[in-house]
């Protein structure tokens, strides 16, 4: 029964979280994201439904995220952390998310926002290597307010309520190029 009643934890657990086709890191609460090299996505990237009106989270990028691609004006390519589809469309119509790249010896962090399908994205500052830092996106009425380090920035939405028929996003590597090496990036909801 014991036996039983675990695995049916840990199969809850699998259906209920994002870590399908990732790894759960075991000694701590956040899930680790593996980007393999040559793809754009994490391995088995389910659409998990979303229905709230905010996300908040810590990310821990590693060394993994350092990286230099070949086309040098990629270097400025917004590879995509986490976030939300939104206005019951698909992630490219509306959408609100964290981004990311590797840039001029920095880990710099961006808002990334789609509205009626016209791409936004603000420089927001920077993460540290190795280190957790706090993310939120709130949905206020026709905005998105991205908290990161203590401060708020506002993005405009299409939509007004609720999300609708909505799913989280994952990590995603690009841009145009795919990922030059595996990408690790471990992410805890809060």
């Amino acid at each position: 029964m014991k036996r039983y009643l675990m695995a049916l934890i840990l199969l809850t657990s699998a259906v209920s979280c994002d870590w399908i086709g990732n790894t759960p890191s075991f000694g701590d609460d956040f899930i680790t994201y593996h980007i393999k090299a040559g793809n754009h996505e994490v391995e088995r990237n389910l659409n998990m439904p979303f229905t709230a009106s905010s996300i908040r989270f810590q990310a821990l990028f590693d060394s993994s995220c350092v990286y230099q691609t070949i086309i040098p004006e990629n270097q400025h390519d917004i590879n995509k952390l986490y976030g939300f589809s939104d206005c019951s469309s698909q992630h490219q119509s509306n959408s609100a998310r964290f981004g990311w790249n590797w840039r001029e010896g920095a880990l710099r962090i961006y808002a990334y926002t789609y509205a009626n399908g016209v791409r936004q994205e603000r420089e927001l500052g920077t993460a540290e290597l190795n280190e957790p830092t706090s993310f939120r996106i709130d949905i206020r009425d026709k905005s998105y307010v991205f908290t990161y380090r203590g401060i708020e920035t506002v993005m405009p939405r299409h939509c007004s309520g609720g999300v609708g028929v909505a799913y989280k996003l994952l990590p995603y590597f690009g841009g145009d190029e795919v990922a030059p090496h595996d990408i690790r990036i471990k992410i805890r909801n809060l």
